[in-house]
């Protein structure tokens, strides 16, 4: 029970934090930040599988499947972004075909 308690805790106070940090960073930071840190939802996958492995009752199992869910989502969303990002610096080649 102490460790549910403790475990709760940890997850409120990484929400108020995280949520403090992303609030701080300026709109043209958005992007690449996000680019950059696609890793660590990889990492945060990974995290979610191993706990979903180790439940026990079909609680743990149904939060630990959400957990996985919105971890791949996560991931998935971020390369995507990342993708749509990217596009944007790619020259389009019409330049160079009006030029001549």
């Amino acid at each position: 029970m102490i460790e549910g308690v403790a475990a709760l805790y940890i997850l409120m106070l990484a929400a108020f934090v995280g949520f403090e940090v992303i609030s701080r960073v300026p709109v043209i930071l958005h992007t690449p930040l996000m680019s950059g840190s696609n890793f660590i939802h990889g990492i945060v996958l990974v995290g979610a599988m191993i706990a979903l492995g180790q439940a026990e009752t079909g609680l743990e199992m149904t939060i630990g499947f959400i957990a996985v869910l919105l971890a791949a989502g996560n991931a998935v969303g971020g390369y995507v972004v990342t993708e749509r990002m990217l596009e944007m610096f790619k020259s389009s080649g019409k330049g160079k075909e009006q030029g001549k």
